[in-house]
């Protein structure tokens, strides 16, 4: 019996641990299968990818290469970059993600010429304009979820936060939130580093804005890249968030191929299992191989972590589907009977 039981175990295990490869762009040798206990139903949870994985610009052929390439790698969600939303065509788009039966979601980083928590009235009201336009381009594209750091600028600031720019962060996005919730969409609020950001760095902190803000739809954006930066763990960061979490980044610590870095993929799918999370589940992933007008050279993107992005989709889809799988049926599993004391 011991025997069996050692055996089970070791079989969910192998589903949770990361796989490590020694070539040069650490790509998997081989991809996770969901093992799922019979009769178990596991939740719906979309699973996305970020549209820069294939593409740098979003026009006509681009934006149909993105659609179509998460679609083949078995995606139900694209997230789409709105940072420069006048250049994405919300109409053809929507019409290629009923063509390929995909979701959409809609991110964006603001920039110190658009910060919505600065001190400057002009620069305040370009952050609002620019997140409005990001808006109303997702609602016409389809999609329900609008996140990213959208509630200050994604650069180092070269100060500590200030009650005055908390506060002016916390009347903006009340602002904007009504817009988003105005076209019943959710507004997530991205958790970064240090580095991207002196507002949100913490679950915890994220969940105080929530809370001046008051607003139902105004949401935590959590992303595995900047939790193993910032966070104690992966599941304090989700427990955090409690019921406000509904949006999560899948991202290695290099941004690479999952499971060849440093980020605690087993923690994080167990905690999300525990709490019941029913968000996107999105892959988010850079490589200097796909360029990026607005994005690259404000997240660093230097390295060409890997080179087919089609390859990279296809086994980040499996790996997300099987440790999630893996980490709900533990999770559901009948807990062991003990004798009252």
């Amino acid at each position: 019996m011991m025997q069996n039981m050692s055996q089970s175990l070791h079989s969910h295990r192998a589903l949770l641990l990361p796989f490590r490869h020694s070539n040069r762009h650490a790509r998997p040798c081989r991809a996770v299968t969901p093992q799922v206990r019979a009769g178990l139903v596991l939740p719906q949870n979309p699973i996305g990818i970020h549209s820069g994985v294939f593409v740098g610009d979003w026009k006509p052929q681009d934006a149909e290469r993105a659609i179509k390439g998460a679609k083949e790698a078995g995606y139900d969600l694209i997230e789409l970059n709105l940072s420069v939303p006048e250049e994405v065509d919300a109409k053809l788009t929507k019409e290629l993600l009923d063509k390929y039966d995909l979701k959409a979601a809609g991110s964006l980083g603001l920039s110190m010429a658009t910060d919505i928590s600065s001190s400057d009235e002009e620069v305040r009201q370009a952050g609002i304009k620019l997140l409005t336009g990001a808006i109303e381009a997702l609602n016409t594209a389809g999609g329900q979820d609008f996140v990213g750091v959208n509630f200050g600028a994604m650069d180092k600031y070269r100060k500590p936060l200030s009650a005055e720019q908390w506060k002016t962060c916390a009347k903006s996005l009340k602002e904007v939130a009504q817009k988003a919730a105005d076209y019943g969409i959710n507004y997530g609020l991205e958790v970064v580093n240090r580095y991207e950001t002196n507002i949100l760095n913490t679950s915890y902190q994220a969940r105080a804005l929530i809370d001046d803000i008051g607003m139902d739809n105004v949401t935590i954006h959590l992303d595995t890249y900047h939790m193993n930066i910032e966070e104690n763990s992966m599941e304090a960061a989700v427990k955090d968030a409690e019921d406000k979490l509904g949006y999560i980044h899948i991202g290695e610590s290099h941004r690479g191929y999952l499971g060849t870095g440093s980020v605690d993929f087993e923690g994080l799918f167990r905690a999300l299992a525990e709490t019941g999370y029913k968000g996107p589940l999105t892959f988010e992933s850079f490589s200097s191989v796909v360029v990026s007008p607005s994005l690259s050279t404000t997240l660093c993107v230097w390295r060409d972590l890997w080179e087919d992005p089609d390859d990279l989709a296809a086994k980040a889809h499996k790996f997300i589907e099987g440790n999630w799988a893996a980490a709900y049926q533990l999770c559901a599993r009948p807990k062991a009977w003990t004798k009252p004391t």
